[in-house]
């Protein structure tokens, strides 16, 4: 039989193991915003970073142990479980001190038991008072507290209430932390760190894939990829695992997302291979919806228990997307897709009995939509087209496109017949979109089905003018709305704000920005109703559009950032209206010279913009595309976008796509001299426009100025000045006419060039843009404009007679000094001599070679070696620098 003395050292060691932080994982990716300098951690003495399993809990903990210990704070790790009963933790987290900070010493009171029969609070107050007597600050974390039994539990608590001014905590959990310090969390002394936090965003996702793949990857497959996984940690990690495997990794992208589920099978296999059989069966039958509630499960699976197993399933996997503070939760998109090709594995008559069950419980819970469609999947076809229409009006009015146009592949001619309010939601999701010819004929219907009373006339002349705006006619948008630009139908419903997104396009196409702005301003918004946050956005985005329109770069971001934000929450990355002010977002980062930014904005998104955006949309994001294929040297990427948006234009009938697209062209081979492209461009750009003989006045305006640019450009090329300066004196009539201020900045620069380069002084002209440039924040008009412009503007900046831009530079941090070894981390655990000592020691000398690179006697060094070995716990050279290494104190420069 063991002594007790042996039981004790046993348990002693289990302590000490568990008081060694985990390896980091490979490939860690430090995320700027989830930094324990960001503004929400820096000032909090508590975090708690509470979610699933697989949500990166212990890499965010590996982060912040690893930031900490380089601003010099001493951190000690405590790895908890079941077994942690108060007294147990207490010496546990004392153990993480003595091996965390270097302080062997630390602590030997509650070590010796003098303190287990006070109690446990005192000896939580013991340690408290200890670390508080501490020259150092201290981070402890705590991992997997959830496990925790009760005891531990409310000592936990007790020090995160009790934690003097030197102590920082910081604790990991599945679940739980909320409700223990939910007064912490309420007065602002604590954070939480939940799921949605930790998600990868768009921008972390390009991070990570690049630090594994470098250029082989765009930012297109990292959206992509971002997309499929929802941002989840755990499925991120499974799909760079696959893709590492893979020959080609952006096949393996589209793989995973479009093909045989592969990697989803997989994912899902390995997450529930040690549930029971029951948990299998529930999880398979639950994917049937999209979201869950625990009432809803029991319906879907008749079993009373579902509640009881769904929470625990939620708590214990990492298969559920969970909201704070609310019942509801769905499965990860990854796993749903796996589960649903098991589901399709069941009989029929079980499936349609899941959807039936399904349509039922949501139908009665008001959630019509989704209870059409389960209506309809399992086989009660009437049914689902009472509910379609009951609410799918309503659901166009939120931006759920989609759905409408899903219905129109269900719903037979003979009902749209019967159902006018589903046709009307029909042609509004025609008229959004490429399908816009369609929406005419729907109109056509309902207006001959109806009695045509005042308000549905206005909303379908509402159809048909959104219908001519998507198909880039200006003209017939005008006469199609002008009869109700200044009489609409009374209403304080949706249609008030419809009317000031239509007002506000038309004052834009009469070339006055600020009277859309008005417009938008003059509708109470507080009226419009809850829910309907897409025709809000429309008119936020009309607003930042004329800003841009006016070249207010930095009013139009003001404006469309918290928008982008607010729609993407709303309605989704890749919903149209989205991707349109993305893509508005994309030209404004563009022009401050954040290139990355922009792309990001633009990942993923060209696709949807190409079906469902407005054509000068599609052409704000393509040139913005290209601009920042060629601004990072790759020029024929930039064309062949450009080809490609001229390709849409041709196979969509939108000309002035195609007009836009040459210009740009001209633009770019203009800065290379290339005169006779150039001329061959600017034929192309007449032909067309001479043979939209079918296009109306304020379509030719539209294209005027590109056109007359275009041929500026050429005119430069050739170096034909005189020409140049005319051609750009048209463009600057035309920029002024219409209010265009970027361009007009631009046109001012060529300007100043062109009188440069014929003889004459454009050095107060150059000047007076670069001003305007610098007011707007439009830092590469001047470096797009021309080439041999931006040279020329620096060439006067560097003799004094302007102050022009220079050629965007990239900031790179100062190398650090190349070592023979480990580097010292700052630390107040380790004095500086020691830091240095322990420097030295790394790299092998002997302690006469250290003394003479310290400038010290050997004496001296002895001593300090003696204090090493005390604080790190070591009993040889080799194993103090072991030691170092493993708690953070050395920093392998490799």
């Amino acid at each position: 039989m063991p002594s007790t003395s042996a039981c004790a050292e046993s348990s002693t060691n289990e302590l000490v193991l568990k008081t060694i932080a985990p390896r980091a994982p490979l490939n860690l990716l430090a995320r700027p915003r989830l930094s324990a300098d960001d503004a929400n951690f820096r000032d909090r003495q508590i975090s708690l970073v509470q979610a699933p399993a697989g949500y990166g809990k212990t890499s965010l903990l590996a982060q912040w142990r690893r930031e900490y210990l380089a601003r010099g704070i001493a951190v000690a790790w405590f790895q908890a479980d079941e077994r942690d009963d108060a007294q147990r933790l207490l010496r546990g987290l004392e153990l993480a001190v003595r091996t965390g900070c270097a302080r062997p010493s630390f602590g030997g009171m509650l070590l010796d038991g003098a303190l287990a029969s006070v109690g446990t609070l005192d000896g939580a107050t013991a340690w408290l008072a200890e670390v508080a007597q501490m020259s150092l600050d201290m981070l402890v974390i705590v991992d997997e507290a959830e496990r925790l039994p009760e005891s531990g539990a409310q000592v936990l608590a007790y020090l995160l209430h009790n934690a003097p001014q030197n102590l920082r905590i910081v604790i990991a959990a599945r679940r739980g932390l909320e409700t223990a310090v939910f007064d912490l969390l309420a007065y602002g002394h604590a954070v939480l760190v939940g799921p949605e936090m930790l998600r990868f965003r768009l921008d972390e996702t390009i991070a990570l894939v690049a630090g594994r793949f470098g250029d082989r990857v765009d930012a297109d497959a990292c959206a992509r990829l971002c997309e499929i996984t929802d941002g989840w940690p755990l499925g991120l990690q499974f799909a760079l695992s696959a893709m590492a495997r893979a020959a080609d990794v952006r096949q393996a992208i589209e793989h995973a997302a479009t093909g045989p589920g592969r990697l989803r099978e997989h994912l899902v296999t390995t997450l529930v291979a040690n549930l029971p059989a029951e948990d299998n069966h529930f999880l398979i039958r639950a994917s049937v919806t999209e979201v869950l509630h625990p009432d809803l499960c029991i319906a879907l699976t008749a079993d009373p228990g579902a509640r009881e197993r769904l929470a625990r399933l939620v708590n214990d996997t990492p298969l559920f997307v969970t909201a704070e503070h609310s019942v509801w939760c769905r499965l990860q998109g990854l796993v749903r897709d796996a589960l649903l090709e098991r589901l399709q594995t069941l009989p029929a008559d079980e499936r349609a009995q899941l959807h039936q069950r399904a349509a039922a419980w949501l139908a009665a819970h008001g959630l019509i939509e989704e209870a059409a469609r389960h209506a309809h999947a399992a086989g009660h076809h009437q049914d689902a087209y009472e509910l379609a229409e009951r609410c799918l009006h309503h659901a166009v009015t939120e931006g759920q496109l989609s759905a409408a146009l899903d219905w129109l592949a269900l719903i037979p001619e003979a009902e749209l017949e019967q159902r006018p309010r589903l046709r009307l939601a029909i042609a509004w999701a025609l008229a959004l979109g490429e399908r816009h010819n369609e929406a005419g004929c729907q109109v056509e219907r309902i207006l001959l089905a109806s009695d045509s009373e005042a308000t549905l006339r206005y909303e379908c002349a509402l159809i048909l003018s959104a219908a001519a705006y998507y198909a880039d006619e200006p003209d017939r948008f005008l006469a199609l709305f002008e009869p109700w630009a200044e009489a609409p139908p009374a209403s304080a419903s949706w249609l008030a704000q419809a009317h000031a997104n239509r007002l506000a396009a038309r004052a834009m196409l009469f070339d006055e920005p600020a009277q859309a702005r008005r417009f938008q301003h003059d509708v109470p918004r507080g009226e419009v109703g809850k829910g309907l946050g897409y025709v809000i956005r429309w008119g936020d985005h009309m607003v930042g559009l004329s800003y841009l329109h006016e070249g207010q770069l930095r009013l139009a971001e003001d404006i469309l950032v918290p928008a982008l934000a607010s729609a993407e929450e709303d309605l989704g990355r890749r919903h149209p209206l989205t991707c349109m002010i993305a893509a508005t977002c994309a030209a404004i980062a563009y022009e401050g010279d954040r290139l990355d930014e922009a792309a990001g904005l633009l990942a993923n998104r060209l696709d949807m913009l190409v079906r469902a955006a407005t054509p000068e949309t599609v052409a704000l994001a393509y040139c913005t595309a290209a601009r920042i294929a060629a601004a990072r040297g790759k020029e024929h990427r930039a064309l062949d976008l450009l080809e490609a948006m001229h390709a849409l234009g041709m196979s969509r009938r939108l000309p002035r796509l195609c007009v836009v697209s040459l210009a740009e062209q001209v633009r770019m081979h203009a800065g290379r001299y290339r005169a006779q492209t150039c001329d061959a461009l600017v034929q192309r750009i007449d032909e067309i426009v001479s043979g939209a003989v079918d296009r109306g006045p304020l379509w030719h305006k539209l294209v005027a100025l590109p056109q007359a640019l275009a041929h500026a450009d050429a005119a430069i090329a050739s170096r034909n000045w005189q020409h140049a300066l005319e051609g750009l004196a048209l463009a600057q009539r035309l920029a002024d006419t219409m209010k265009m201020g970027r361009y007009r900045i631009e046109i001012m620069m060529l300007r100043a060039f062109a009188e440069h380069q014929s003889g004459g002084d454009g050095r107060a002209l150059l000047l007076e843009a670069q001003n305007l440039a610098q007011t707007f924040n439009a830092k590469r008009t001047l470096i797009d404009a021309h080439p041999a412009l931006a040279d020329w503007a620096q060439s006067l900046s560097e003799e004094g007679t302007a102050r022009a831009f220079a050629s965007p530079q990239i900031m790179r941090p100062s190398a650090r000094a190349q070592t023979n070894g480990p580097r010292a981390v700052p630390s107040v655990v380790l004095t500086p001599k020691e830091r240095e000592i322990l420097e030295l020691l790394a790299r092998n000398l002997t302690n006469k070679e250290i003394a003479r690179a310290a400038t010290v006697g050997e004496g001296t060094v002895k001593w300090h070696l003696k204090n090493l070995f005390g604080k790190l716990d070591a009993s040889s050279r080799k194993h103090a620098v072991r030691r170092a290494l493993m708690l953070g104190l050395l920093e392998d420069t490799v």
